[in-house]
């Protein structure tokens, strides 16, 4: 994963890793998990000459804590085109995943000057955000001590396994020590936690329905590589967001869940170098 690295911005520290030299490509994971999602795909577009960007967003999988940072949805995709505009990179290649494609819609509905394509695997978008089963987070976000009780929930390795955990959202089994990068610091930090309670408590779909009246204005290349047998986000919302992007396309992919990088890394970075070098 290459190089770790600091970005310090207006409101926030966030930690990154670079690798490779070439088009800016800079990876958007999703809630509680980091950068350690895209290690199987990074190196290898790196490898077809891009540099690659894997930030630990504050999302619940960060190690550093940002009290002072605006965590609703339209503040963190601030965020993210601030560390952009941070590391001063341009005609970028934004990639997302999970609740991160939605963070990226808002990029592209708010912000979008230095991205010059943008690649979601399944993604929370339009009325899915978030999706079954857990819609009722921004609620529960809503009662004293939610942070802590998620965090020890998430704990037994039976729950990690379960619908409630990675269950729908992997065919194969994360690494434990993978698992363990994402879900230990919430459990151990509670400044951490704080963050990740600020951030689903503001989680609404009105964010990604209204991102979804704006971003028919981002004419560039758009590529949904999505997984086919999702449960979470099924394929047809990959083509409901071709029909308002103008210059999208659809790859399904077969063999995997919502978590893409997980269950195919291989297919995914071909598909992404790929789609750089024809863009």
């Amino acid at each position: 994963m290459g190089i770790r690295k600091v970005a310090r911005l207006s409101r926030a520290t966030v930690d990154y890793r670079e690798c490779g030299e070439g088009s800016p490509v800079v990876f958007v994971h999703g809630l509680l998990v980091n950068s350690n999602l895209w290690r199987k795909v990074a190196p290898l577009v790196a490898e077809a000459g891009n540099r690659c960007i894997a930030p630990d967003w504050p999302l619940g999988g960060h190690t550093r804590p940002v009290p002072g940072a605006d965590l609703t949805p339209p503040g963190v995709a601030d965020l993210i085109a601030e560390f952009l505009n941070n590391l001063d990179l341009r005609d970028v290649t934004l990639v997302a995943n999970d609740t991160g494609g939605a963070l990226v819609q808002l990029v592209l509905a708010r912000n979008p000057v230095r991205v010059g394509r943008a690649v979601f695997t399944p993604s929370d978008c339009f009325e899915h955000f978030l999706p079954q089963p857990f819609t009722s987070l921004p609620k529960l976000a809503r009662v004293p001590g939610f942070g802590w009780a998620l965090a020890n929930v998430l704990r037994s390795r039976v729950i990690q396994r379960s619908p409630v955990g990675f269950g729908l959202l992997t065919k194969r089994p994360v690494p434990q020590d993978v698992v363990d990068s994402y879900l230990l610091p919430s459990r151990t930090s509670p400044a951490v936690r704080a963050d990740l309670t600020r951030f689903v408590r503001t989680i609404h779909n009105r964010h990604t329905l209204d991102a979804a009246r704006k971003i028919g204005s981002f004419a560039k290349p758009v590529l949904l590589a999505w997984a086919k047998e999702d449960r979470i986000f099924p394929v047809e919302l990959a083509h409901r967001l071709a029909g308002i992007l103008p210059n999208a396309t659809v790859t399904e992919i077969p063999d995997t869940l919502t978590l893409v990088p997980e269950d195919r890394p291989d297919e995914l970075a071909e598909l992404i170098v790929k789609f750089v070098r024809a863009n």
